[in-house]
C-alpha cells in the first residue's frame, strides 16, 4: 500500500520528501506526477515505505503538520481508478446534452 501526500510545495524534490518520510522508516519508493503539458510539478506525490507500521506511523505524524509553508494532508493512497476508455467518465459527447 502507498500513502498520499497532498498539498505538497511545487518546489519539492524525491530527494526532500525521502528525507521527511525516512524519519518514520525505510521509504521503498516516491513518486511525484507531473503535468504533462507543463511539466511542473501537481502538488501531490505518493510514497510507499518499508511496513505497515512505518506507514501508519508516517500518516500520524504528518498529517496537517506544516512543511515547505504549507498544510500536508496525509493518509493511505486509495486504489487507481478504472476510468475506461474516454476518461474520466464523461462519455463520448464531453458531459454535453446535445439533443
Amino acid at each position: 500500500m502507498s500513502i498520499y501526500v497532498g498539498n505538497l510545495s511545487y518546489e519539492v524534490t524525491e530527494d526532500s520528501l525521502n528525507a521527511v518520510f525516512a524519519e518514520y522508516g525505510s521509504v521503498k519508493r516516491i513518486q511525484l506526477p507531473t503535468d504533462r503539458e507543463t511539466g511542473r510539478m501537481r502538488g501531490f506525490g505518493f510514497v510507499e515505505m518499508g511496513s505497515d507500521a512505518e506507514e501508519t506511523a508516517a500518516i500520524e505524524a504528518l498529517d496537517g503538520a506544516e512543511w515547505m509553508g504549507r498544510d500536508l494532508k496525509v493518509n493511505k493512497a486509495k486504489p487507481k481508478e478504472d476510468r475506461g476508455s474516454f476518461g474520466g467518465g464523461r462519455g463520448s459527447y464531453g458531459g454535453r446534452n446535445r439533443y
